[in-house]
């Protein structure tokens, strides 16, 4: 989740609605500027006995965060707590429970993406090594209650732990219990916004079935391929979920921003510190009035904050955000932004995707959003297919598009290859969760600490 910094009395106010659509419109490039952004989250845990740390305890997260400030990432502040770092690759942030998580800097091409990863684990390796410190690449918190972890001394957290329980029953396991790999995006004009949003957003079902890695709950299998996406199902309706709008005639900037809209605030950011607005409308604050500043109207950064609360399937700012694949190993970091950037930056492949899930009803996306988290690449798509079988199709579709690219790397290497480890998934039919569930009910014997071993990075 985003880390404000300043208050921003700088910022100009919002004049009309032409100021809330410019920011989807600023995010406009030409194809030769498209970037592409890699988001990741890790859960952190003590190697001695698998604890998460708290942020001030010694050798914790507040440590790890210092450490990291030995390869030359800036710390940001809240109050007298550091609670991210800033960087040439990025930025360092902390979710609830303390999971860390780097946003990756904008990047040309999908090598860079990859080193980027490479040496932000190499990092946090370096420094949990000396703190006793590990991470795990996984979606849920296999065997952690939420009683047991954490919560960061970050403002914007305590507000929605407050409000999550109102709206939903798993809000909190969302912030407390989830990890998740995002891909950022770019799009060139309003009409290329709207096919990149269509055909993602049908297809981000097939990322969260290949990428299904959150099988247990508290020790033990919880049903589920992706608990983690399931949990968006009980999260907050106001904010998730497939948004049918997207498919309809006329989608473009000014409905998502009448959606934006009609969510419901969580807070407002002034003076250093945040201000409780949750469940407030921003259409009041347009008016002047708002019960948690009255009088007051809103500027840019609040309208930025703002869109940075609403977590459907696939969310737009000043780019389009993947948002339904579950945290996991280095490689599948790598694998997630291959798989868009294949689909999404070359026109023939945006095509072919889109001719393959144009006649989807928004019944079949509904039913499909369902069934995913439990069935994974045995579901099914509207006209009988498996998703293992979709798959196959829309990964030739992806590698065919990263070949179009031909961003090679020193050694002249295709960005083709970072799809191995979505090519192995789809072939098999066997996603990382089932793999995982194979081995608790055998070789583990029903050990859950096995999988701090099998997913450590």
């Amino acid at each position: 989740m985003s880390t404000r910094t300043e208050s921003g009395q700088d910022d100009p106010l919002i004049e009309g609605r032409d100021d809330l659509l410019a920011i989807f419109q600023k995010g406009e490039k030409p194809r030769e500027r498209w970037r592409i952004g890699t988001e990741h989250e890790k859960f952190v845990y003590w190697l001695n006995d698998h604890r998460a740390p708290s942020y001030e305890e010694p050798g914790g997260i507040h440590a790890l965060l210092l450490g990291l400030t030995k390869y030359g990432w800036e710390p940001v502040y809240e109050g007298d707590n550091v609670i991210a770092l800033t960087g040439p690759d990025g930025a360092v942030s902390l979710e609830p429970a303390g999971q860390l998580e780097l946003s990756g800097a904008p990047l040309d091409n999908l090598h860079q993406t990859c080193a980027e990863t490479g040496r932000h684990l190499e990092q946090v390796k370096a420094v949990g090594d000396r703190l006793g410190l590990g991470y795990l690449g996984l979606g849920f918190w296999p065997d952690k209650t939420r009683a047991e972890l954490p919560v960061m001394p970050k403002g914007r957290y305590g507000i929605m732990l407050r409000h999550m329980p109102r709206v939903g029953s798993l809000g909190l396991d969302m912030m407390l219990r989830t990890c998740t790999i995002q891909t950022n995006l770019d799009y060139s004009s309003e009409a290329d916004m709207v096919k990149k949003f269509r055909v993602s957003l049908a297809l981000q079902p097939l990322a969260t079935a290949i990428f299904a890695n959150s099988p247990f709950t508290e020790g033990k299998p919880n049903g589920y391929l992706s608990y983690r996406s399931h949990i968006w199902t009980d999260t907050d309706p106001h904010r998730t979920g497939m948004l049918p709008f997207v498919f309809e005639d006329g989608f473009g900037y000014e409905r998502y921003a009448d959606y934006m809209l009609d969510v419901p605030m969580y807070f407002v950011f002034r003076n250093g510190g945040y201000i409780d607005a949750a469940g407030q409308s921003f259409r009041d604050f347009l008016k002047g009035d708002l019960p948690a500043l009255p009088g007051e109207k809103p500027r840019l950064g609040d309208w930025t904050d703002h869109l940075s609360t609403a977590f459907p399937e696939v969310r737009l700012k000043s780019f389009l955000e993947m948002r339904g694949a579950d945290g996991g190993p280095w490689n599948r970091i790598c694998a997630l932004p291959a798989f868009w950037v294949g689909l999404l930056y070359d026109q023939t492949a945006l095509d072919a995707a889109w001719d393959t899930v144009k006649h989807w009803t928004i019944e079949d996306h509904h039913r499909i959003r369902a069934e995913v988290p439990k069935l994974g690449l045995n579901a099914r798509g509207p006209r009988g297919r498996t998703f293992q079988q979709l798959g196959k199709e829309i990964l030739a579709i992806a590698d065919a598009g990263l070949s179009a690219r031909a961003r090679l790397n020193g050694a002249g290497d295709s960005e083709q290859g970072y799809l191995d480890p979505v090519r192995e998934i789809v072939e098999s039919g066997k996603t990382p969760a089932e793999r995982l569930l194979a081995k608790y009910d055998g070789e583990w014997g029903g050990d859950i600490s096995r999988i701090y071993d099998e997913t450590r990075f």
